[in-house]
């Protein structure tokens, strides 16, 4: 078996605080249905608790793992499907998954895989390499009768190119657990982008039955079953009994929870309504670090949040006006104000812990009369003459704590220079289904955790030609930066790859489609007894391995 060897092009991060043990039995087991006791209270001595209540700050946007790109529905998948590799717990190391070997023809355009056997996904039915050909086949079929109305695969498309420029030739079943991918052309990352929760396999039959309504049922071969979905509210899941990882999960249930407010979440874990929360407000830090009953769970910083500029909409079309903004914000205050030390200002559109990182480049400093200069140069002297529609994100993410109140200061900002905004935060869906299509915002904030330890999945996924419709919500072209990332996601040397992505964010500098922010690092907190959670660089954690002491 030829492993990835020097080929690897992983991420190895500090894990933060590891509560436990995260190794897990590969032994096969039948898989089925389900089942789950209600949650049982602590008693002396030791505890029975055996139900995980986390708290998060926006609801899923769906649950097909295919259709998504926002992480509060990649969490939820995260415990529901298996992708055929996954990443070393805390890492993003590439291990076997449904898939227990692979080799690599010496050209790096063939993958053979071997299915781990005796698998059944939630519903029954067997996993397979024919499973896998449906999964891959339907998301790379813009005809495919399993694509349903408003559905798009836009991280295929992101990590595998689009259609009429696939990366991926052909998946065929060798038998009925050997699978094999031939390639058009090398891709330096491909495992990388294997082991991702958007290319977890779903059950073909499910799909066929439910159709449209798979988003809201999904049915995958994980150590949970889904179970309920009271949008805006909470999701439940349940222990799959039977699940092919001996002795996983240690839970019967897990609850997820929808709590958009910082203090009322944070208020929810000390009353012991929760037992898990994402997204600890930077500002609730030193409260949290002085109860014993708690404790604080860093995640490795591996994430951007910035400002995106669309070019669909005049005058953000000019470079010049898209720079004078960047001059005019102050990252700092920013981090001093809201993100209570937890965060570094962004330079770049990847964080300095990935490598291929461009340390050369300067960011732009906080300059009013600089900001104001450019303006008059782009032909605005006195500011721009129409207010500014700004998307601000209306839930608390890893990397932005409270997107409405950053975007305030950064309005307070602009009119300094004569440019007014009007700050919009819709729904969290509806948010994202109206950055995608280009319309409503002039700018918008969002941010990216990084998926797969590599800097293909920060500059092209996000912006890069290939990625529109989808990722790369500025609608941002530039021919020069699309072909020196084709050839980095075609190079095998590692080296070679980081100068390209070098070039890369030297041309991302000066066009500036972004205003890059922060990088953070998220801060999370459970009960005391609350163990064996390895916080993940890419957000969606395992919760197979959590138990209560």
């Amino acid at each position: 078996m030829k492993k990835w060897g020097s080929l690897a092009l992983t991420l190895t991060l500090g894990a933060g605080l590891v509560l436990s043990g995260c190794g897990g039995n590969n032994a096969s087991s039948t898989n089925s249905a389900a089942t789950s006791s209600p949650a049982s209270t602590a008693t002396a001595g030791a505890s029975t608790q055996d139900t995980l209540v986390v708290g998060r700050g926006g609801d899923s946007a769906s649950l097909d793992p295919a259709i998504i790109t926002d992480g509060e529905s990649l969490k939820i998948d995260h415990q529901v499907f298996d992708s055929l590799l996954e990443y070393k717990p805390g890492t993003t190391e590439v291990e076997p998954s449904l898939a227990d070997s692979w080799e690599v023809s010496k050209d790096s355009l063939t993958y053979t895989f071997k299915l781990h056997p005796g698998v059944k996904f939630h519903d029954g039915t067997d996993f397979n390499a024919e499973a896998v050909v449906f999964n891959f086949q339907r998301w790379s079929d813009p005809k495919s009768p399993y694509k349903f109305e408003g559905d798009s695969f836009d991280y295929y498309d992101s990590m595998f190119g689009p259609e009429g420029s696939r990366v991926i030739k052909e998946v065929k079943a060798v038998d009925d657990l050997t699978v094999q991918f031939t390639l058009n052309q090398p891709q330096a990352p491909f495992l990388q982008n294997l082991a991702m929760t958007s290319f977890g396999i779903a059950s073909p039959a499910a799909i066929k039955e439910k159709k449209a309504n798979f988003k809201n049922e999904p049915v995958g071969t994980g150590p949970f079953v889904f179970k309920e979905w009271k949008h805006n509210d909470s999701i439940t899941l349940e222990k799959n009994a039977s699940y092919w990882k001996e002795g996983l999960p240690k839970l019967s249930k897990v609850i997820v929870r929808s709590i958009p407010d910082n203090s009322a979440r944070f208020n929810a874990l000390q009353n012991g309504e929760i037992d898990l929360m994402e997204d600890v407000s930077p500002d609730d830090l030193s409260t949290l670090e002085g109860i014993s009953d708690l404790q604080k769970i860093e995640r490795p910083s591996f994430n951007v949040a910035y400002l995106g500029f669309n070019f669909k909409k005049k005058p953000f079309d000019n470079v010049k006006v898209r720079q004078a903004l960047n001059y005019a914000v102050n990252k700092q205050a920013l981090i001093d104000a809201f993100f209570a030390g937890q965060a570094q200002p962004a330079v770049n559109p990847m964080p300095p812990s990935l490598w291929g990182y461009n340390d050369q480049v300067k960011d732009y400093e906080y300059n009013l009369d600089k900001a104001k200069q450019l303006l008059a140069e782009a032909g605005y002297p006195n500011g721009l003459p129409d207010t500014v529609t700004l998307y601000a994100m209306p839930v608390s993410r890893p990397y932005m704590p409270d997107g409405k109140k950053v975007a305030e200061a950064i309005q307070a900002d602009w009119e300094k220079i004569g440019v007014k905004t009007v700050i919009e935060s819709p729904e969290w869906a509806t948010y994202l289904d109206d950055t995608k299509a280009g319309e409503k915002d002039d700018i918008y904030m969002l941010g990216w955790m990084g998926d797969n330890g590599d800097p293909d999945n920060f500059i092209y996924t996000l912006l890069d030609k290939d990625s529109i419709p989808g990722n790369n919500r500025n609608f941002y072209v530039n021919e020069n930066l699309h072909k020196i990332l084709v050839d980095a996601q075609k190079e095998i040397d590692q080296n070679k790859r980081a100068d390209l992505y070098k070039q890369a964010q030297v041309i991302i500098k000066e066009d500036a489609p972004w205003i890059p922010l922060v990088h953070t690092t998220p801060l999370l907190a459970a009960k005391a007894n609350l163990k064996g959670f390895v916080p993940s660089p890419t957000g969606t954690e395992y919760y197979s391995e959590v138990y209560f002491e």
